[in-house]
């Protein structure tokens, strides 16, 4: 519910929503497009187009936010090298594991240099070796200075963490804590 508020996919029933200072619950219906561009998503199921390599998945999302073509070629490298996939950049996505495949997901997130990445249980399908690299790499890019808005159900993740975390429940906030611990 939270993700889909903050990317305006829905509306709330009462409240507001600011998103990087833009107040989101009352914006002009023809400045979405432009909020969602200037935020990263990752999702679950990575959302990765099975017929593009990594390098064509990574600079797709620049691609179609209208950067020029020297931009992609600079920018979509040195995105592949933090998330630790620059050898990989021709391989398709079916030659990649599951945690590779959420380390693109992430890449093309951050190849828009957002202000916010919405991670919607991004370790949902993964093992728990990978599950702990896309962690280090979320608090890698929340050191760049990226707010990071992780929903998550693993406890594991939640303590390890002792981060914000804001509990939701039949689309009410029940819980807001600063340094939070998983709790039922």
């Amino acid at each position: 519910t939270l993700i889909r508020l903050i990317m305006r996919e829905e509306l709330p029933t009462r409240g507001d929503i600011w998103v990087a200072g833009k107040h989101v619950s009352r914006m002009a219906s023809w400045k979405v497009p432009h909020l969602r561009r200037s935020i990263g998503t990752v999702f679950q199921d990575f959302r990765l187009l099975p017929s593009k390599n990594v390098y064509e998945n990574v600079a797709f999302a620049m691609e179609a936010a209208g950067r020029p073509e020297e931009e992609i070629v600079s920018d979509v490298p040195q995105v592949l090298e933090i998330v630790g996939l620059k050898d990989k950049e021709e391989n398709f996505i079916e030659q990649l594991s599951g945690g590779e495949k959420q380390r693109v997901a992430l890449a093309r997130a951050l190849v828009q240099r957002p202000e916010v990445i919405l991670a919607d249980e991004p370790t949902g399908n993964l093992d728990p070796i990978h599950t702990w690299e896309i962690v280090k790499l979320l608090l890698r890019i929340n050191e760049f200075g990226t707010a990071i808005v992780l929903a998550t159900h693993d406890k594991e993740i939640v303590n390890f963490l002792k981060r914000r975390v804001i509990t939701l429940e039949n689309g009410r906030i029940i819980r807001d804590e600063q340094k939070g611990k998983y709790q039922l």
